[in-house]
């Protein structure tokens, strides 16, 4: 007898365990199963944020969302942590809209929602997308808004030429966009934005735009990037004030745009690394230039190159001169793990095509 109510304590025992396996199973299953969205068609979500308003606020683990070709015409809004956006294919999933940011803050106090993109979420990826703000292109003409926040007129012209955001960033860190496109006709394209431990990270990205449209805040990392200058009196920018190691370094990456661009620019503290970097003959012989204003540098000028050429012909202006950095940086030194040291390490993050 005491042997049966053993062997059936056991047996119950075992189910359990079992059981709760069973569950654990099940919900690490779900936990890493992609979400799938399509614009039409059998998927999970007809809505890039639907499916981004679906998941929970964090997890150990990325939550990919799989998009499938198509257009997708909405503004995102990203604040959960840990999620990864894939694109079908970068040059046909594109996600767009039309906005003038001159135009969003007549209503609004701040620029959340001045993106296609808006992200305030950390441990970020994009991958296979375009994502664009094509308000410069689709809107060529002047328009005269109501603007609240014109407190003499009461309103305010909206221009093609004003900041036109394809994604902003507000205090997400560990950020990575991978083979993306992004796009805009005028100004701030790709403005990720933290200057307290704003960690970015580009591969094998196209950017274009207008006046500052690639312009990071802390450290930044974009590699075998393209950017294509539209209009406007420089095509990079910087802010790394407050921090001295804030960087932002740009290594493999091809400069064109429309004849005469101009490099970059900078109005506060700044420190750019240019390394084996490619510029068309239509780029003006004008160095990455401090822009007049009553700000005062903390670290002085801080413009780096290392084996940069020009079509046509080089400049003087970027002769190799990375040593002279005040730490005696050699070329072998400039690596990612040199940028972000032991807080990420970006390549060593999944890639989610498959």
């Amino acid at each position: 007898m005491e042997k049966t109510r053993t062997a059936f304590v056991k047996t119950q025992s075992t189910i359990l365990i079992l059981a709760a396996l069973l569950v654990a199973c099940t919900s690490c299953t779900a936990q890493h199963r992609s979400i799938t969205v399509a614009a039409t068609g059998n998927a999970d979500f007809h809505s890039i944020q639907e499916a981004i308003n679906s998941l929970t606020d964090s997890a150990g683990t990325p939550r990919v969302i799989r998009i499938a070709k198509g257009t997708y015409r909405e503004k995102i809004f990203l604040s959960k942590h840990n999620v990864v956006l894939v694109g079908e294919d970068r040059d046909h999933t594109v996600i767009t809209q039309d906005i003038a940011r001159d135009e969003w803050r007549c209503a609004h106090p701040d620029d959340w929602g001045v993106a296609t993109l808006n992200v305030n979420g950390n441990d970020i990826t994009l991958q296979n997308l375009t994502i664009a703000n094509d308000y410069g292109f689709n809107q060529p003409q002047p328009r005269t808004v109501a603007c609240a926040a014109d407190t003499v007129k009461g309103e305010r012209t909206i221009t093609k030429d004003g900041h036109q955001m394809a994604m902003r960033s507000m205090k997400a860190t560990r950020l990575r966009a991978l083979n993306c496109r992004f796009r805009a006709w005028a100004g701030d394209t790709v403005s990720p934005w933290n200057l307290q431990d704003g960690m970015f990270y580009f591969k094998d990205c196209l950017m274009e735009g207008g006046v500052d449209f690639y312009c990071p805040r802390g450290w930044a990392w974009a590699e075998n990037c393209r950017f294509f200058s539209n209009t406007g009196a420089a095509a990079i920018w910087h802010d790394g004030s407050g921090t001295e190691g804030f960087k932002t370094v740009l290594k493999n990456c091809s400069f064109d745009g429309f004849d005469g661009f101009k490099l970059g620019r900078y109005h506060k503290d700044a420190q750019f690394y240019l390394v084996d970097c490619r510029f068309s003959e239509r780029m003006s012989d004008t160095d990455i230039y401090q822009v007049k204003t009553s700000n005062v540098l903390q670290w002085g000028r801080r413009v780096y190159y290392s084996g940069c050429h020009r079509n046509g012909g080089d400049f003087a202006w970027f002769t190799d001169n990375l040593e002279t950095d005040g730490h005696s940086t050699k070329l072998s030194d400039v690596t990612v793990h040199w940028l972000f040291g032991a807080q990420w390490n970006p390549a060593l993050t999944q890639n989610f095509l498959n």
